[in-house]
């Protein structure tokens, strides 16, 4: 969430309007319940929002899915771009990339990986390429081809991109079988590992 000027010179905190509490509360919801079992009346609930209120800003359940599959893609893209302005070299981005996520071990292990439930979730659907669920991992392995590229792995960054998200993913999965949030700290130690050995 962004602050206006008013709150970074220390003024009354200027509450999020009514499209962005419903998103925030879809997506908080969805990861936990999932598509099917949140229903607009818990997402106007949880966002302090009236539920005839949710109509005038998505129409069907669908365009709150669309709403939580961008809102996860334009968190993804503020993530990278955080980590690219705080690290010099493309080595330190892709550790910090593999902290960060996980650093969300616990929410992990209790409700699984936002982005990968998610993505999971819409694939079932037979409506899944009205959703660009896609971009939530593309972003992803679009910017870690980025970083091998710089590391001088012109030939095989994007198979290398790939296989980075993929034991992410697969970490992540186990975490949140076994409620054991252990496994993705373990595996982010041999992913640093494996980006050092690059």
């Amino acid at each position: 969430m962004t602050h206006s000027p008013l709150q970074e010179a220390g003024a009354v905190a200027v509450r999020p309007g009514k499209r962005e509490r419903l998103v925030a509360a879809a997506v908080q919801l969805i990861h936990r319940q999932g598509i099917e079992r949140t229903t607009l009346a818990e997402i106007a609930e949880l966002a302090d929002v009236r539920p005839g209120n949710v109509f005038y800003y998505f129409k069907t359940k669908d365009d709150v899915v669309a709403a939580v599959v961008e809102a996860h893609t334009q968190q993804v893209r503020a993530t990278l771009a955080a980590i690219t302005s705080a690290h010099r070299s493309p080595k330190a981005r892709l550790k910090a990339l593999v902290h960060d996520l996980a650093g969300k071990s616990e929410i992990v292990a209790r409700y699984g990986c936002p982005s990968g439930s998610l993505s999971s979730e819409i694939d079932k659907r037979a409506d899944a390429s009205d959703f660009a669920v896609a971009d939530l991992m593309l972003s992803i392995i679009d910017w870690a081809e980025g970083q091998f590229r710089e590391m001088g792995h012109s030939g095989d960054a994007r198979e290398l991109a790939i296989d980075l998200l993929a034991a992410y993913q697969g970490n992540a999965l186990l975490t949140n079988t076994m409620r054991d949030p252990k496994i993705l700290s373990g595996a982010a130690r041999r992913l640093d590992r494996w980006i050092d050995a690059l």
